[in-house]
């Protein structure tokens, strides 16, 4: 089934769209136009890579096993850089957050039998799974930092009545850390009303009945709520127990 048409009017397309986000992104100052032409080129790349090697991938788990490996590191670096704007060998440590969300709920989906273990059913699940404990860990770090750093003062206050780092650290940050929960709360809480996630989409072009497609999009959304509150607790206890460096890395003990 033809979702979309390749040639010439696909790639004008994205051009405009591209040029239209770079230009709004510039003019209202929300950013650099640059970054928003940056991503679209990378995701251009990347994804005709993807889909001349995923072919590949998916004839053996071990080889899908690799790829995921692949996400994770990639995941890992960008959750890295995006907190600590790095990738200092401490900065690493944003990949325990990643796989302590996504392992446990991965192995609960295969271990229930609900999914086969086949790499077309593994592959895109666990690429999901993935993407959000990444965002999840990103947004929580950054927040963190930002609040951190603004409320300096507060830390240092804490410190000064006897709090530890950890519970100075959970004072200051953990509420803003945990707005990282949001976007997954809202996307669970409207799934079928506001949008039709990819997984759902997904199932449907290939041929799965509603239902089906129902069943898989609401096994991962609830998956997603498990990998993302654990990516954001161990992010904060990650910051409390002075690991991952934030907050410009100056925070007294």
């Amino acid at each position: 089934m033809n979702t979309v048409v390749l040639g010439w009017p696909l790639a004008a397309l994205l051009v405009v769209l591209t040029a239209g986000a770079a230009t709004v992104t510039q003019l209202a100052g929300l950013g650099r136009s640059r970054s928003v032409v940056v991503a679209a080129v990378r995701a251009v790349l990347q994804l005709a890579a993807v889909s001349l090697v995923i072919g590949v991938v998916l004839r053996s788990l071990a080889l899908t096993a690799a790829f995921l490996m692949l996400m994770v590191v990639v995941a890992t670096g960008t959750s890295a850089h995006r907190i600590t704007d790095s990738l200092r060998p401490r900065s690493w440590w944003t990949a325990v957050p990643i796989l302590a969300g996504v392992v446990p709920a991965i192995g609960a989906i295969l271990l229930s039998t609900v999914m086969p273990i086949e790499p077309v059913a593994i592959l895109p699940t666990a690429g999901i799974l993935i993407g959000g404990a990444m965002t999840a860990t990103s947004i929580a770090g950054r927040r963190a930092t930002e609040e951190l750093t603004a409320q300096r003062g507060s830390y240092e206050a804490a410190l000064s009545l006897g709090l530890s780092r950890r519970d100075g650290v959970s004072l200051v940050a953990r509420d803003a850390a945990g707005l990282a929960l949001v976007p997954g709360l809202d996307q669970t809480r409207t799934v079928g009303l506001v949008t039709l996630p990819g997984a759902f989409v997904g199932v449907l072009l290939a041929g799965g009945s509603p239902l089906q497609a129902g069943a898989v999009q609401l096994l991962v959304l609830v998956a997603l709520l498990l990998v993302q509150a654990l990516a954001v607790t161990i992010t904060i206890e990650l910051i409390s127990a002075g690991l991952l460096p934030v907050g410009a890395d100056v925070l007294p003990d």
